[in-house]
């Protein structure tokens, strides 16, 4: 059984650093084309691409997913598959490390024996309370 998925909540400086990026390889193609077709445009285009690509799928596809057994992380094309039964802890946080998490308003998981990774629901209370039911149910705690 699946939950509803739970979407990362999004702060307008982690937003503005994805952009970033965005834009100016949007203007590096626009620059190219405006003077004129050429090969060189091309493979500009070709190489500013993934430029283009990844942070608009990272933006668009961040979110958690809690199942009977396992916490779901996705974030663009990255993925983790956490066993609830590993998860040791989980601490609010506003670290500026790097994660899954589109806000620094965070959760740090810790799973595992020194793993860990950061997550941000936009429903934080909600995705709380249903770890919290499924790990009852599941009997760790």
């Amino acid at each position: 059984m699946q939950s509803r998925p739970y979407v990362s909540a999004v702060d307008g400086f982690i937003a503005c650093c994805l952009a970033l990026p965005l834009m100016l390889s949007a203007g590096t193609v626009a620059w190219g084309w405006l003077h004129g077709p050429s090969a060189g445009g091309l493979a500009t285009f070709l190489g500013v691409l993934p430029a283009l690509v990844l942070p608009l799928w990272l933006l668009l596809d961040t979110r958690y997913q809690l199942t009977a057994e396992r916490l779901l992380v996705r974030c663009g094309p990255f993925r983790w598959r956490i066993a609830l039964s590993e998860i040791r802890a989980v601490t609010p946080t506003r670290s500026l490390m790097s994660g899954p998490a589109l806000s620094l308003d965070r959760l740090r998981v810790d799973y595992g024996r020194w793993r860990s990774v950061l997550i941000s629901p936009r429903e934080r209370q909600a995705f709380l309370d249903e770890l919290a039911a499924l790990r009852e149910a599941q009997g760790t705690r």
